[in-house]
């Protein structure tokens, strides 16, 4: 039955390619000849691979997919929120979206990194970074749900970020545009000498994954793009692209296009640990939120914090030093040895490779070409280890497999590119459909890379799906990368739009994963463990309902005595005790969204009610042959009535 299925699902993928695919340019009949539907092919009950955490760009939450079948099996709520569960509509989460400057629903999350150990992913957590209001928030990978969010002062577009350092010392952020440190109301006209670029250094605890802002390093006011840390022997160094070293502030497609080269930031982060732990660095008044969820209670919890410590580069000797790199670079990635870092200039038709070997030796001897606000520029042909000749434009971003090769986007030839490490050889390039950004390969940044397949992640769609108005999804792109030559597999809408991606093996992280809270461990300040619990009381204007649900039932099911003007808080715990049996909650009026409540989990729903009536509530999640009769009422008398609380336990 197996071989019958796989047999079906070749000849509807190969009619697909045939009917869909009229413009294969080189691609050729290498996909249709090799059973390319096969490749990708998951049979009922059987499970991926791989886990792909996707960026969701605009959307402000992280999507995951399955590799290689392409299906999406979640989207978390991180920056944005999200009635399918209800998180930052319930009391519990909405401190997660609190900032300095507000409670701020949304973001543009890029770019995930997975935790790593000695460089080799080790799947405890994801970070990713909100680009908009700054922040770094981190999710755990053992519930698949946002632990922290964390504020970036200082900080204006948290772009190239979030990148892990190969034992998750540190998670790093830099700030796309350079701004007044600190913020102050000045003529931009006088941006040149005056913005910053301050580069951030959150230190990550290594049993609970918790963050806290270490030191922040403010650079000259170029604008910093992607980065990547050293590995191996450039352990202790990060890297970082930077454009705009005109310091331009208008008409920037031109004016910041101007230099030759622009520069990748060679930070030794050891070496301002060390300046930091001897009391190096000045503390600058600031405002940030940090904000955690708690599991046992079920609850998260903002503190405001008011103070950064801030680093002078040109006061620690040694720290810092520019590479040259040709104009306007976008991606920075450093090979699994730690040898190679890779700027990839976008208005250059080559790939420029440094070398960590050169880069040091030029340190030692000097080997300077300049000085850029007191900070040394390398010489580029001494730190120079050779240019990928690949005839492509627009090179954006590089990944990397586990046999001595490497891969480049081209956006704006639209391919990929794969080239062999050390000789600069163009092994092999596929086109790509269109206009491709970021690639992933599972483990592709770290140590360790897995390989097998990459995935493109494209910008424009046009062609690939049914016209569905004039905004469709993006595409990702898998192709096989086993073989001497890539092979297009297939393509899949995604999500918002993708600006990176981390993948790893499943093995890894589906024995981990939380499928139950077991209701002995919930500290929820509002849990009702038994039904012998559930209760209601007001508090003046205030009412709490202390309410249990499991398979088919509310307890309390009818609630009487509530009055237009009050505030009702439903605090609602799930008894259930069995994988995958969530139960819903939304009543009529509430100005939220629903709440969808894990078994042996606690959440609360605010619910005010503006007009008298009998209003009815229900569980939105089909959970058993009798869900449709899963449901309860409130009574709502007018604000003079007298009548008292009163709740229906389901006796009768």
């Amino acid at each position: 039955m197996k071989n019958l299925f796989k047999g079906l699902a070749t000849l509807v993928a190969s009619a697909t390619l045939i009917v869909g695919c009229n413009n294969t340019g080189s691609q050729g009949n290498g996909a249709l000849s090799s059973s390319a539907a096969e490749k990708v092919y998951v049979a009922p009950g059987e499970q991926d691979e791989f886990y792909a955490f996707l960026s969701g760009g605009y959307s402000g939450n992280l999507t995951v997919y399955g590799l290689p079948s392409g299906r999406m099996f979640k989207e978390i709520p991180v920056f944005s929120q999200f009635p399918t569960s209800g998180y930052g509509y319930s009391e519990e989460t909405k401190p997660l979206l609190n900032t300095s400057f507000g409670f701020v629903p949304w973001d543009d999350l890029h770019h995930p990194d997975i935790s790593q150990t000695n460089g080799e992913l080790d799947g405890r957590w994801v970070f990713v970074n909100g680009n908009n209001t700054p922040r770094i928030a981190r999710i755990d990978l053992s519930t698949f749900e946002t632990a922290e969010i964390i504020e970036v002062p200082n900080c204006a577009g948290n772009h190239s970020s979030s990148y892990v350092t190969e034992n998750t010392e540190y998670v790093v952020a830099g700030t796309r545009f350079a701004v007044p440190v600190p913020q102050r109301d000045m003529p931009i006209k006088d941006k040149k000498g005056n913005f910053k670029g301050a580069l951030t250094f959150y230190k990550v605890n290594p049993d609970s994954g918790r963050m806290n802002l270490a030191f922040q390093v403010l650079m000259p006011g170029f604008d910093y793009d992607k980065a990547h840390p050293g590995r191996g022997d450039s352990h202790g160094w990060f890297f970082f692209t930077t454009y705009n070293t005109e310091e331009a502030s208008t008409l920037m497609e031109v004016n910041a296009s101007q230099n030759d080269k622009d520069f990748i930031a060679a930070v030794n982060w050891q070496k301002i640990e060390e300046y930091v732990a001897n009391g190096g660095g000045t503390k600058m008044p600031t405002q940030y939120m940090h904000n955690v969820y708690d599991e046992e209670t079920h609850t998260a919890t903002s503190t405001t914090i008011n103070e950064v410590l801030t680093i002078d580069p040109t006061e620690v000797a040694g720290a810092i030093y520019f590479l040259p790199t040709p104009k306007s670079p976008h991606g920075c990635d450093v090979d699994p040895t730690g040898e190679y870092i890779v700027g990839s200039g976008k208005l250059s038709a080559d790939v420029t490779v440094h070398s960590f070997t050169k880069m040091m030796d030029a340190i030692e001897n000097e080997k300077f070409s300049a000085d850029a606000y007191g900070i040394p520029v390398l010489d580029f042909e001494a730190i120079n280890a050779g240019s990928v000749k690949s005839g492509g434009l627009g090179p954006l971003h590089t990944e990397f497999d586990a046999e001595g090769n490497a891969y480049t986007t081209f956006f704006i030839s639209s391919e990929v590119v794969k080239w062999k490490l050390g000789t600069w050889e163009v092994i092999d390039r596929k086109p790509t459909y269109y206009s491709v950004g970021h690639l992933m390969i599972p483990g592709g940044n770290s140590r360790k890379p897995f390989g097998k397949y990459v995935v493109a992640m494209n910008k424009i769609t046009k062609d690939r799906y049914l016209p569905t108005g004039p905004e469709l999804e993006h595409s990702a792109q898998l192709y096989d990368i086993s073989g001497d030559k890539m092979e297009l597999l297939s393509d899949f809408p995604t999500h918002g739009e993708p600006h990176y991606a981390a993948g790893c093996p499943a093995e890894l992280l589906a024995p981990k994963s939380k499928k139950i809270y077991k209701l002995e461990e919930n500290k929820h300040e509002y849990a009702t463990l038994s039904v012998a619990d559930t209760k209601v009381v007001r508090n003046g204007n205030e009412v709490h309902v202390y309410m249990a649900m499991i398979r088919s039932h509310f307890t309390p099911d009818n609630i009487e005595g509530i009055k237009v003007g009050d505030k009702v808080y439903f605090h609602i715990t799930n008894h259930e005790q069995d994988f995958d049996v969530p139960h819903g909650f939304a009543i009529i009026g509430a100005n939220n969204s629903e709440l969808l409540i894990m078994p042996g989990q606690t959440k609360t729903l605010t619910w005010e009610p503006k007009k008298p009536g009998v209003w009815p509530f229900y569980c939105t999640d089909f959970c058993s042959a009798l869900h449709q009769e899963m449901q309860g009422y409130v009574r709502v008398s007018p604000r003079d009535s007298n009548i008292e609380l009163s709740w229906s336990l389901g006796e009768d």
